[in-house]
């Protein structure tokens, strides 16, 4: 390569160089309001800073309107790893009779030992409290599924579990 190719390179290397540094100069100048004062105009938003958070409702009364028909429905991302029937276990306990049942009791099925230190028995609380995070209820737990971030889907899913038992 002769002097007169590598003075070439050397000028579109340090050409482009400088036309990125000028572009990001003009584009500070441009867009940054500090520089230019006071804004013209302000857009107001209605309730956005001095909303008052609404309240929340307790999971008794939200369990109290819970359909078992929509829970069934909101079921159907368990049934991957979860089956109905009593005693049919697959990649998770089966949940048929769950509520009141005891914790990590499901026959046939090996569960992490994490889970059964949470609590005793599956009561519509603690399934509630389970199934917002697993993994926070229960650390160490062997459930993947990142939880269910809806109350009201909580409470349908708990009621679509105890109208399975008799």
């Amino acid at each position: 390569m002769d002097t007169m190719m590598l003075t070439k390179v050397a000028a579109g290397v340090l050409g482009a160089w400088l036309v990125l540094l000028l572009g990001k100069w003009g584009a500070e100048e441009m867009y940054h309001a500090s520089l230019h004062g006071d804004a013209s105009y302000v857009i107001e938003v209605e309730g956005a800073a001095g909303s008052e958070p609404e309240p929340e409702v307790p999971f008794e009364e939200i369990m109290a309107s819970a359909d078992a028909g929509a829970g069934a429905k909101v079921f159907r991302k368990c049934t991957a790893c979860h089956k109905v029937e009593a005693g049919a276990n697959a990649a998770g306990p089966y949940l048929y009779g769950v509520v009141g049942r005891n914790v990590a009791a499901a026959e046939g099925f090996e569960y992490s030992g994490s889970l059964a230190a949470q609590a005793d028995v599956w009561t519509p609380e603690t399934l509630n409290a389970f199934l917002e995070k697993p993994s926070t209820w229960a650390p160490g737990t062997t459930m993947g599924f990142a939880g269910l971030g809806k109350p009201e889907d909580r409470a349908n899913v708990i009621a679509y579990l105890d109208s399975l038992d008799d």
